[in-house]
């Protein structure tokens, strides 16, 4: 690859990042030497060779004198199928410095991990002679339990095994922790019965064969098996359903359908099917997994910015809807709120992406580091003489893989014109996990594009929401006069999509801000999404009042009140979880702050007289300002006191609460009236009436 070590050098240090490439000039394992003497240095070590990197490591561990990696980090950086081998190789090195400087960041800050404890208790469910043959390949490892499901093959005459026969109704839990519940409901009863196979040989329909289990069909009540098994005692035609619940750590399902259904099945579960190719895959991989486990929270959750439910009525559910592993569930009936199960969660970030509020928000890495490495990116991408920088998120394992065969395509075939000098590929851990606040965030940071890769790898709910999370963004930008199609999706499959990938990475560059935002992301997400979008404006190529957004995903807008219907009775004001929605002490008025409106139905759901709809927009009315103060949407004069004259309440709503109740005989003559007094009034005039009988009294 046409490295010029020159002209890197000068684009390193234009973009502020610190390296010495005086020697180096090749930078893979040719370079061992190089390398064994800079680790002895103590010097922060940058290895452009992510192919090498465990022998880099090896490499480390066996210099004497050099620094173990737990003291001195060795970080590792893709520059030749990223940007290397390329048609745009030779105008690379703004790209190449960029991507040097943000592998120099520091790591992420760690975060709470969960844990796992495996002792290797594995249920093998599915056909008896599937299961019994993987059960074989596992138990040199594992304490197997055989759930035989049908009459689907003769069961060992040896228990070399637990071994059970029946059908699995329930299963659920981790690693670790899954509980399995079966029914058996067949007259054998497998812990009594001896395998001597007197009952087979007596049987004169063939009812019974080597499963040990009774064919009902073909059975005729004749009972000779009962009798031949009478001191076993394991045949009984009239026991009664049996209904067994166990504790496994490990799972592995051999049935056609898997038991799990959504697209990020709980760790600890395989399914195999009758793939022999599968199942020697998931013997391995199950045969791992003993011992105790870590992974991150990889995430952060507020309940009181969560704008899931308030008093039992749920309002927003993106996060519940999105999440692929079922790992979020709803708790509007009990504490309120939603609850997030770390066990399950698969760190996709597709919630923290779809929540509005930021209640949710991915914490490995957080918004803040990640926000840092966009900037970092776009930033030395520009100093070191690059234009119209695009960055392209993608997963570390089908993204990378895809990007790396589309280098190494471009090596060889003339027709591929490889990764663009303006790409700048960024490795996520999931692409769900980055959404409206980063991108938006890194358009105003100066990159002319944000595309996000999608492979096989990514669930349909995820694909959904990044689709109408770009067609969010898309208006706003758009709204604002940015030309072009600023953020989009990528999607590709396999290899055979690499020209169609090879073509999407050469669309023309969007329109660019004039001058690049210097702000840090928050780790709050709607404060990210405010210093954003207030950059922007400022930006703006054309001055817009109201943006009109998609009603899908739009995390903005406004409500809408409709006064004929409209009694002042507050309780949407009851119902925002987020403030956008106030009264006013001294006046009846309803008050909001557009600003903090996050769209997510909680007033329109709880509004006893269906006077509210959201109408998602985004309102840039006094150059972003007249969003941020409260404005009156509904205000009448108060009703008053026909005692003392004291104002309560309204006249829609006294007039309201006292024909709904007059035809009760509670409130009848003077019980009526008093509906039209203050709280005070109401109660002195009560004990003023002795012979009045009260409700109390009853």
């Amino acid at each position: 690859m046409p490295l010029d070590e020159t002209a890197l050098g000068r684009a390193l240090s234009q973009a502020g990042a610190d390296a010495d490439l005086s020697s180096h000039t090749v930078l893979c394992r040719r370079e061992a030497g190089a390398f064994q003497r800079a680790a002895k240095s103590g010097d922060d070590l940058l290895v452009a060779c992510t192919q090498e990197s465990r022998l880099f490591l090896a490499l480390n561990d066996e210099t004497e004198g050099a620094q173990p990696v737990t003291e001195r980090p060795i970080r590792f950086v893709n520059i030749r199928e990223t940007g290397g081998w390329s048609r745009d190789a030779k105008q690379a090195t703004p790209k190449l410095a960029a991507l040097i400087a943000a592998a120099q960041l520091p790591d992420p800050e760690p975060v709470p991990t969960v844990s796992y404890a495996s002792a290797g208790r594995c249920l093998v469910v599915g056909p008896a002679d599937a299961a019994q043959r993987a059960a074989g390949l596992l138990a040199d490892t594992l304490d197997v339990t055989v759930l035989a499901e049908g009459r689907s093959g003769a069961l060992s005459q040896r228990r070399a095994q637990a071994q059970h026969t029946g059908r699995l109704t329930r299963l659920q839990g981790w690693l670790g922790s899954f509980e399995a519940e079966w029914t058996s409901d067949n007259p054998i009863d497998l812990d009594l019965c001896t395998r001597c196979n007197a009952c087979i040989e007596a049987c004169p329909e063939g009812a019974i064969d080597f499963s040990y289990q009774v064919n009902l069909d073909l059975c005729r009540s004749h009972r000779d098996c009962v009798r031949v098994c009478e001191a076993a005692g394991a045949i009984d035609f009239q026991r009664e359903p049996q209904a067994v619940t166990e504790r496994f750590d490990l799972v592995l399902d051999l049935g056609d359908t898997p038991r799990f259904t959504m697209h990020q099945p709980p760790q600890g579960y395989v399914h195999a099917g009758r793939d022999e190719a599968r199942v020697l895959q998931a013997v391995l991989t199950l045969k791992d997994l003993v011992g105790e486990f870590e992974k991150p929270k990889f995430f952060q959750y507020k309940r009181k910015l969560c704008a899931h439910s308030r008093n039992e009525q749920v309002g927003c559910k993106a996060c519940v809807e999105v999440c692929s592993a079922r790992a979020i569930r709803s708790e509007a009936d009990s504490s309120g709120g939603i609850f997030v199960e770390p066990h399950l969660c698969v760190g996709c970030g597709a919630c923290t992406t779809v929540c509005p509020s930021g209640a949710l928000a991915y914490a490995y890495p957080n918004t803040v580091d990640q926000g840092r490495r966009l900037r970092t990116l776009v930033a030395s991408h520009v100093k070191a003489g690059g234009k119209a920088p695009a960055l392209l998120l993608h997963s570390e394992g089908a993204g990378a893989r895809m990007i790396e065969d589309l280098g190494r395509a471009a090596r060889v075939d003339a027709a591929v014109h490889g990764v663009p000098a303006r790409v700048l590929p960024v490795a996520l851990w999931h692409t769900a996990s980055v959404g409206l606040d980063l991108w938006l965030a890194a358009i105003a940071y100066g990159a002319a594009n944000v595309w996000v890769l999608l492979t096989d790898e990514e669930a349909p709910e995820y694909r959904t929401a990044l689709g109408e999370q770009v067609a969010v963004a898309n208006a706003i930008l758009n709204g604002l006069g940015y030309a072009g199609t600023p953020v989009a999706l990528i999607e590709v499959r396999d290899a055979r999509d690499l020209p169609a990938l090879d073509q999407a990475l050469r669309a023309p560059a969007a329109q660019t801000v004039r001058q690049p935002a210097a702000f840090a992301t928050q780790s709050d997400k709607r404060a990210t999404l405010d210093l954003a979008i207030d950059h922007l404006l400022a930006q703006a190529p054309q001055a817009s009042d109201e943006i009109v957004l998609p009603k899908a995903g739009a995390p903005f807008g406004a409500v809408v009140v409709d006064s004929d219907k409209c009694t002042l009775c507050l309780s949407c004001v009851g119902a925002c979880p987020e403030s956008a929605l106030a009264d006013n002490p001294d006046r009846p008025q309803l008050r909001f702050v557009e600003k903090n409106c996050v769209q997510c139905g909680l007033c329109e759901t709880t509004c006893p007289e269906g006077a509210i709809t959201l109408q998602p927009r985004l309102w840039l009315s006094g150059a972003g300002q007249a969003r941020k103060q409260a404005r009156v949407l509904h205000e009448v004069e108060p009703y008053h006191c026909v005692r003392c004259g004291k104002p309560f309440g309204t006249l829609k709503a006294v007039e309201l609460m006292m024909g709904k109740l007059a035809g009760h005989a509670a409130f009848q003559g003077a019980a009526l009236e008093r509906l039209r007094m203050c709280g005070d009034c109401r109660v002195i005039d009560l004990y003023s009436q002795p012979n009045e009988v009260r409700i109390t009294d009853l």
